[in-house]
């Protein structure tokens, strides 16, 4: 694509697809934010990163008015994309207003698999290679959704509003369900039940523990992508959002994005990293396997439900 392509006149009325369902997300969350403030460390911080949020949105839409033009709309919709930077630690806050349930997740792994996958994938998949690969796999969760929608823009840019929507509505599905349904998940709930309770198949009810706990087990470092995963749990990872696994979720939305896309080199080409990301959600135990299981399945519902929205909500014209 030539760089006269990208700031050629080019105006689109109205707000984006992807940036209606980011308002409204942030409307609905705020009215959360009003009903859980008493029991929130910091409600008045969780409003600011909205009002920033909502200016930035804002103002990028003010400069798009003098200065309308493809490139334009591609920073419009990388300013919402950046914006799960915030979302995502959020749920934390309000899903550790209600007693946790891994209790419930971990016993259904027990039941239908009769033991404890998150425990268990890691030992029979040894070394340092494996270790590496799975982690490889989950640390390039973000690259692959980026690449996706990267050539959307490139290449697709006529879908590229529907692409969006798609992509961001989804993400917004997994987190109002976050919001409500509190999982901690398997390194967070088995650091803190400890050994001989598991062992002996025995999962208590930890309540609001993990509202003022957020000790968890370690990952073995093996390598460099082990090593980027650990830092990255370490900064970023909160209990909350396992099931079920938006990792496994959002990277199979990507994946039919990518289908749907028609370059089937794109999809062929990302599918070991979608592979091994999968596994590697229950390799780290970051997710019981019943939270990946769900998180497959749900991503084709999601899909459906936000390409059925579209027609909506979506823009008519996208040239």
């Amino acid at each position: 694509m030539a760089i006269k392509d990208l700031i050629k006149k080019h105006r689109l009325k109205g707000l984006l697809s992807a940036e209606i369902v980011t308002l409204a997300y942030m409307i609905f969350t705020s009215v959360l934010i009003g009903i859980h403030h008493a029991g929130m460390n910091d409600a008045s911080a969780l409003l600011m990163n909205r009002v920033w949020v909502f200016l930035g949105i804002l103002g990028i839409n003010i400069v798009y008015l003098f200065w309308p033009c493809r490139l334009g709309v591609w920073l419009r919709l990388i300013l919402i994309f950046l914006t799960l930077i915030i979302w995502y630690p959020e749920t934390y806050d309000f899903c550790s207003q209600y007693p946790y349930l891994d209790h419930v997740f971990a016993g259904l792994d027990q039941r239908f698999f009769g033991c404890q996958p998150a425990l268990e994938f890691n030992k029979v998949l040894t070394g340092v290679v494996w270790s590496e690969l799975f982690c490889f796999g989950y640390y390039m969760y973000y690259y692959l959704m980026a690449s996706v929608l990267l050539f959307y823009m490139v290449c697709r840019y006529k879908r590229l509003d529907w692409a969006g929507y798609v992509f961001m509505g989804s993400f917004f599905l997994y987190y109002v369900v976050f919001d409500f349904l509190p999982v901690a998940g398997p390194q967070y709930y088995f650091y803190a039940i400890g050994t001989s309770s598991y062992e002996n198949g025995v999962f208590p009810q930890m309540g609001y523990f993990f509202k003022t706990h957020l000790e968890a087990m370690q990952l073995d470092v093996t390598g460099v992508f082990s090593g980027l995963v650990a830092e990255t749990q370490e900064f970023g990872e909160r209990p909350t959002a396992a099931f079920p696994s938006s990792h496994v979720g959002m990277s199979t939305v990507a994946m039919i994005l990518a289908w749907k896309s028609g370059n089937r080199k794109l999809f062929w080409f990302l599918m070991p990293v979608f592979i091994f990301l999968c596994g590697a959600t229950v390799y780290i135990r970051a997710h019981y396997l019943v939270d990946s299981i769900a998180g497959l399945i749900s991503a084709f519902l999601f899909f459906w439900l936000t390409s059925w929205s579209y027609k909506y909500v979506g823009r008519k014209h996208f040239d």
